[in-house]
């Protein structure tokens, strides 16, 4: 399994809980790494701001991004990752509670790899991630650098 970390998008502090949970039940050892908006989000990725220190070249496996964020919207994010050469192949997943069917068109036609829906539900929603986690690192296979 990659050993990269995982970027969360997520300003929820419970849906962060829980997806750390859901990561743990599913032995999935890689760092969760949690942003807690947009602009941070961007910062990270693109190793500005208080990141400025991080390896630009040094990708998560993998972005779980919440659509409803404050300072820069999800979607906002997910098109600045698309329009720069060294993200634009990462892999996000667009986790949000909205099932409205303009988020899930918009979500891909600006290049989500994929769009869940966060159950309400607690069980549902654990194993939602836990299906997320397996799928992108254990068997997805990229065309990223390792």
């Amino acid at each position: 399994m990659n050993d990269k970390a995982i970027l969360l998008v997520e300003d929820n502090p419970d849906d962060v809980e829980l997806t750390r949970i859901a990561f743990e039940d599913a032995n999935i050892a890689n760092e969760l790494m949690v942003v807690r908006d947009g602009a941070e989000a961007l910062d990270y990725l693109f190793a500005r701001g208080t990141y400025v220190d991080r390896d630009p070249l040094c990708l998560p496996s993998i972005v779980l991004l919440d659509l409803n964020l404050p300072k820069v919207d999800g979607r906002e994010v997910l098109q600045a990752i698309r329009a720069n050469e060294v993200t634009k192949g990462l892999p996000v997943v667009v986790l949000t509670t909205s099932a409205e069917p303009y988020d899930v068109e918009a979500s891909y036609a600006l290049g989500a790899n994929s769009y869940i829906q966060k159950p309400v539900d607690y069980e549902q929603f654990v194993a939602a991630v836990k299906q997320v986690g397996l799928y992108w690192l254990a068997l997805n296979r990229s065309g990223q650098n390792s």
